[in-house]
């Protein structure tokens, strides 16, 4: 039985603490929760000749299924908090979750402030065989890093989903967290140190995630919970509404739901990430009808007879 991770920004930000007196970078070990084909830690190369070590989570598959679903999480951004999700994942579906540059197992130690500089770091994670075809999911802060990938990699990404993205205003538990750690800076763990960070520097940043998501030619989602208070669905339908883009953005409200979706029942996050995946309609084989031919009359020869008419008596 899989053991439950901390809820919420106050259980996470505990957790953070925890794992930094303890040495740990990942703040709920995944080894005592699930065997390695299920859930596995793996890394690779930062793009763009940093030479970063960037760390994730993946589900392994033994041939490369139909769709692989990349995650690119928020801040802080720790891929074990979306271990059940990827446990529950279905066969014929592949997940992978990264830590983004700068936060868990993932290098550099400090911040990389530039969503750009992210997205660039971040765009072979988004490499897949060929026929597999690639879901891009940009979570909270994450999303406007993956709107920059998508824009950045054409014909890589099939679709693009904003989950509960983080804009640039932030709701009033962000806004206590932003006050409070940046006023800790120099005593709060790395993870929350970067958090705080980036969080206050994003809105100046934003024009380039809405260029790109203006130059997208593909499928658009934003899903969204309506009791976040972290980042205001307010804001994001703001951002969907102002945004001039090449497709319609399908937003999907998320009833009684908060910041972290992944937080939920992993099911109900699944079935959401499946209504972001086109449903292939089954190809079948019509043989074809001949069109019907009409050939003109041919004028008669001879006259018709005239009607006879009854005589009156």
């Amino acid at each position: 039985m899989a053991r439950k991770r901390p809820k919420g920004v106050l259980a996470m930000g505990w957790a953070a603490v925890e794992a930094a007196a303890k040495g740990r970078t990942e703040h709920a070990p995944l080894s005592e929760d699930y065997p390695d084909d299920v859930v596995r830690r793996t890394s690779f190369l930062a793009d763009g000749g940093h030479g970063w070590r960037i760390s994730a989570l993946e589900t392994p598959r033994e041939t490369p299924p139909p769709w692989k679903i990349v995650v690119i999480t928020g801040a802080p951004s720790w891929a074990e908090y979306w271990a059940e999700t990827l446990a529950e994942l279905p066969p014929d579906r592949q997940m992978i979750v990264v830590d983004r540059p700068g936060y868990g197992a993932s290098e550099p130690l400090h911040p990389v402030t530039d969503i750009r500089v992210q997205a660039q770091a971040l765009a072979s994670v988004l490499d897949a065989p060929k026929g597999q075809k690639v879901l891009l999911v940009g979570q909270s802060y994450g999303a406007a890093i993956a709107a920059l990938m998508a824009d950045a990699n054409p014909g890589k990404v099939a679709g693009l989903v904003l989950l509960s993205g983080f804009f640039g205003e932030p709701g009033p538990t962000a806004k206590w967290l932003i006050d409070m750690g940046g006023r800790a800076l120099k005593l709060i763990p790395r993870d929350l140190r970067h958090a705080v960070i980036e969080a206050s520097g994003q809105r100046e940043q934003l024009v380039h995630a809405k260029r790109a998501l203006a130059r997208l030619n593909i499928p658009i989602h934003m899903i969204h919970g309506d009791k976040d208070d972290f980042a205001p669905i307010e804001a994001a339908e703001r951002m969907a509404q102002e945004t001039v883009t090449r497709r319609p953005i399908r937003f999907v409200r998320a009833d009684g739901a908060n910041h972290f979706l992944n937080d939920g029942p992993a099911h109900e996050l699944i079935a959401a990430l499946e209504g972001c995946i086109p449903v292939r309609k089954p190809w079948t084989f019509h043989w074809p009808q001949m069109p019907r031919l009409s050939f003109p009359k041919a004028p008669a020869i001879f006259p018709a007879p005239a009607p006879r008419v009854a005589a009156r008596i």
